[in-house]
């Protein structure tokens, strides 16, 4: 796994040894960005079910000002932590140990909204459904937020109520990624 783009490029992230988690592909992660284009620049984002935190510390890499990273896995809390510290973000990240499926209290203190949300979950564990909801009921938005998640073709994104609103998605061999807007009105 390597940053590919912005101030790290080429950077090489460390990974957690075994099966546990599945990192973004370079050509997925690629992909991704050049959807999101310009929208990195400046934003504050949120990675979920962070794993190596690869995907937020691409956007950091891209630009964006600050990202908060988020896994239940000890194994990979420390792994995010060691990959922040080899490219030097600790003033433009934060990491926690929490279980997403939970709730989101722990980042109810962050003051500036998310513009950016990733969500990354394990494939088919039905973990998207809780995590929506939680997001739609512990973070703060930003107007111009967006919310993209990678999951399995086999599991689609439950839409809650009308909270969010699917703007694309787009198909990678097995894996879907949807990208949703949250309306901040509700």
């Amino acid at each position: 796994m390597r940053i590919i783009s912005g101030n790290l490029k080429g950077r090489k992230l460390y990974s957690i040894k075994g099966s546990s988690i599945r990192p973004t592909s370079d050509h997925l992660k690629e992909a991704i960005y050049n959807i999101l284009s310009t929208r990195i620049t400046g934003s504050v984002v949120l990675d979920l079910f962070a794993g190596t935190g690869a995907l937020g510390i691409e956007a950091l890499s891209r630009g964006a000002e600050f990202a908060v990273f988020l896994d239940n896995s000890t194994d990979a809390v420390s792994v995010i932590n060691r990959n922040i510290k080899a490219c030097a973000l600790e003033g433009r990240s934060s990491t926690i140990r929490w279980d997403v499926r939970t709730n989101l209290n722990c980042i109810k203190s962050y003051r500036s909204p998310f513009n950016v949300i990733f969500i990354d979950p394990p494939y088919n564990k039905n973990f998207l459904k809780p995590a929506l909801k939680n997001i739609s009921h512990h973070i703060h938005m930003a107007n111009d937020n967006l919310i993209i998640i990678e999951h399995s073709f086999l599991e689609p994104v439950p839409i809650l109520h009308s909270y969010f609103n699917m703007v694309d998605q787009r198909r990678y061999g097995k894996t879907l990624v949807s990208f949703l807007k949250y309306d901040i009105d509700h």
